[in-house]
């Protein structure tokens, strides 16, 4: 519906100056119902964690992203806005990817944000994910320093120099038959930061359709997972100016538990 000089065009077409363009409205009389339909709402509502004055901690469920766009109507950010009127500044602090659930952070103020920005980028915010990788982990703790940097025409992060530095800390916690399930902490926020990482060691997280072993994601797709295993289980941080300290934690969702409780039935 998007027509120039009262006409369809090809895309091609170079815009010139004086050219009359008729853009459609996104939405056309929709209702904020609508586009963040009841379920969802009482959904993220049910899955805060935490939330004072300054700020949220959602345990975000895997399969939402964490803001509307391409293609997407709704994003967390987009409802949390629309149960929390009173609290108009609501913002990101960080991201989680849309498959990826857990502890996302979010700011009620322009003053938290930016604090919480700080305690990001200085590494303050200690960040502690599980994860279930495909193999078995061959010795203990393992610290990774490694680059990281999207792959051109991809949207896919590949370890390689002259990428933004990522360091990450994986420690085994269970290992099963065929794979095992990691604690990993965060010192930096790089995109897909642990997926890579997990890939460049030869230990893809399970259930990855960007980095994982596909052969063996069909094969726990068949033992019931059916998402990335990958969780953002708990954040801890100080706020510098009010000195208050935070620590949550996320609970493993119900299909999560159940996974670990049939591998844990195979290796009896």
């Amino acid at each position: 519906e998007v027509r120039v000089n009262k006409g369809r065009v090809k895309p091609s077409y170079r815009l010139a100056v004086d050219d009359r363009i008729r853009i459609p409205p996104v939405r056309s009389g929709d209702s904020a119902e609508a586009w963040a339909p009841g379920p969802v709402r009482s959904r993220l509502e049910a899955a805060i964690l935490l939330e004072d004055d300054d700020l949220i901690v959602l345990n975000k469920p895997a399969g939402l992203a964490v803001h509307g766009g391409s293609g997407l109507h709704y994003g967390v950010i987009e409802v949390l806005r629309q149960i929390r009127p009173h609290a108009p500044t609501l913002e990101l602090a960080h991201r989680l990817d849309r498959d990826t659930s857990g502890c996302l952070l979010i700011a009620k103020s322009r003053r938290m944000l930016s604090a919480l920005h700080g305690l990001l980028r200085t590494g303050e915010i200690e960040k502690q994910y599980i994860a279930l990788i495909a193999g078995v982990w061959q010795g203990g703790m393992r610290e990774v320093v490694a680059p990281v940097a999207r792959q051109r025409g991809l949207e896919t992060m590949t370890v390689r120099e002259g990428g933004k530095q990522a360091h990450s800390l994986f420690k085994p916690l269970t290992r099963f038959e065929q794979s095992t399930l990691m604690e990993v902490r965060i010192r930096t926020g790089r995109t897909h930061q642990i997926r890579a990482h997990a890939a460049h060691l030869g230990y893809p997280i399970v259930g990855d359709d960007k980095y994982g072993d596909i052969a063996f994601n069909r094969l726990m797709h068949e033992r019931g997972l059916r998402r990335l295993f990958l969780h953002a289980a708990r954040l801890m941080f100080r706020i510098p100016e009010s000195g208050r300290k935070y620590c949550v934690e996320a609970p493993l969702d119900s299909h999560l538990r159940r996974v670990l409780e049939n591998l844990a039935g195979r290796n009896s």
